[in-house]
């Protein structure tokens, strides 16, 4: 028998108002006819088969009756008040001709697939199905969710992850709710928590809800390649496709920024979205995700240097107009509007039609990556100072020669009115009255010998002969 304390669960969940609730959809239950090869409950004149070599739970609702049912080696069954097995002697008339059914393998199932989550502000919208769209990083649990299991519900699910645990607020089982890390841990190794749950990383909860108003890093990031690994891309058609951060394919919307200041509430916030646009027939196609997400913030558009917090809402539009650029102007006009009342610095968008805001109530981010950029110039150039000061770091001679300009102003030669500045007395060369009387090797010639012109001074080698171009010995 199956104690479901479903009322007990609601007062326990609905208090984290700014939590979200992660539901699990697959299940492994007998009544689910997709869990079926043939895509039907088997019935009384059916032979019933579960592969002998997987592990599986399965939730009974009700009773059922089979012609004959073969059991895996591992595997339980979890039978709700009044739900069992019987053998039909003879003929179901009910069921027609008898057949082999075999139940579905559910080894698959990952728990980073973002297809298999829905999501919820609340747990009375998660049970009347009235979800929320998310980008793919944070349609998986996030560290700060609750996730949730169908009560009346069996289930089998791959844990594997980059890291040794998948971190959670809370979780809750066939109607049993676990906060405490110890006691699910405990839940974990039992049989049914064998069987519910598998693969390399452990589940954990005990996480603390988000206590930040404005919201928190859903923290999957670290599973990007495996989240992505599992989502089917399809190629977009429209103009300038736009890939938000934390999903994993290019889509045709909008993405609106929000830059939000002291004050704002993300909850309070998409509720005003929600009553102020979504509810409108104009509407009724949008897909709208907002989160909170880090954008590297770049420096002269190129190199990152840090990163910013912002809003980011992603809007898709299922139909075949252009309602997600016209919803993200309107919201760009209403925060412009009550932005100060809102707690909202400035807001901006981008469609993928190729159109975009102004920007003009949105430029926070380049401001702040003007102003670091412009900090961090002025203390390498200080830090440089002071190291060449204390001769830690030694200028490169270039650096510290006057500019030619200044050379050239000094410099007399070439400057027929000035005086040209020999440097020392030559006794070879600047007294020709010191030369040997040698008149073979000084002659006439001599006083042809050595010549001033606008490059320097310059001397014949008496040597050489200046008619010979080759050196003979």
């Amino acid at each position: 028998m199956l104690n479901t304390p479903d009322t007990l669960l609601l007062l326990c969940l609905v208090g984290a108002a700014s939590a979200l609730y992660k539901q699990w959809i697959p299940d492994t239950n007998y009544e689910n006819k997709t869990n079926w090869d043939r895509e039907a409950v088997p019935c009384g004149n059916d032979k019933v088969v579960f592969s002998a070599q997987r592990k599986v739970s399965v939730f009974v609702e009700t009773i059922h009756a089979v012609q004959e049912m073969r059991l895996p080696v591992d595997g339980e069954f979890i039978l709700n008040s009044g739900a069992g097995f019987y053998v039909v002697s003879g003929q179901d008339p009910d069921c027609g001709p008898g057949v082999v059914t075999k139940f579905k393998d559910s080894e698959s199932l990952q728990w980073f697939n973002p297809e298999l989550w829905q999501a919820a502000t609340t747990l009375d919208d998660l049970q009347r199905g009235n979800t929320l769209f998310s980008v793919h990083e944070e349609s998986v649990p996030c560290r700060n969710d609750d996730v949730v299991f169908k009560a009346r519900s069996s289930f089998r699910v791959d844990t594997t992850s980059s890291q040794s645990s998948v971190p959670v607020k809370s979780a809750s089982v066939l109607g049993r709710l676990f906060e405490s890390r110890s006691e699910f841990s405990q839940y974990l190794s039992s049989r049914s928590g064998r069987l519910q749950f598998h693969g390399s990383s452990a589940v954990t909860v005990g996480e603390p809800g988000c206590g930040d108003p404005s919201g928190c890093d859903c923290g999957n990031s670290v599973n990007r390649e495996r989240i992505c690994g599992t989502v089917k891309c399809v190629s977009p058609t429209c103009k300038k496709p736009l890939l938000p951060a934390g999903h994993c394919c290019d889509v045709c919307g909008a993405i609106v920024t929000i830059y939000y200041a002291a004050g704002f509430n993300l909850q309070t916030y998409r509720r005003r979205i929600h009553d102020l646009f979504l509810v409108l027939p104009q509407y009724s196609s949008i897909q709208l995700g907002m989160s909170k997400v880090s954008k590297s913030q770049r420096l002269m558009g190129i190199f990152p240097f840090s990163t910013s917090p912002e809003i980011q809402v992603v809007i898709l539009d299922g139909g075949k107009g252009t309602q997600a650029e016209v919803l993200a102007q309107n919201m760009v006009k209403d925060a412009r509007t009550y932005g100060s009342s809102l707690g909202i610095a400035g807001a901006e968008f981008q469609a993928s039609s190729g159109g975009s805001s102004d920007k003009s109530g949105g430029n926070a981010g380049m401001v702040v990556g003007v102003v670091f950029g412009v900090l961090i110039i002025i203390t390498l150039v200080i830090v440089l100072v002071v190291l060449v000061q204390k001769k830690i770091v030694q200028m490169p001679l270039l650096l510290l020669l006057p500019p030619r300009s200044s050379l050239m102003k000094n410099s007399n030669v070439g400057e027929p009115s000035g005086s040209v500045d020999h440097g020392f007395d030559n006794p070879m060369f600047d007294k020709p009255s010191m030369l040997p009387a040698i008149p073979s090797l000084y002659g006439a010639e001599a006083d042809h010998s050595i010549s001033m012109t606008q490059t320097g001074v310059h001397f014949v080698n008496p040597v050489y002969d200046e008619n010979e171009t080759d050196f003979t010995a």
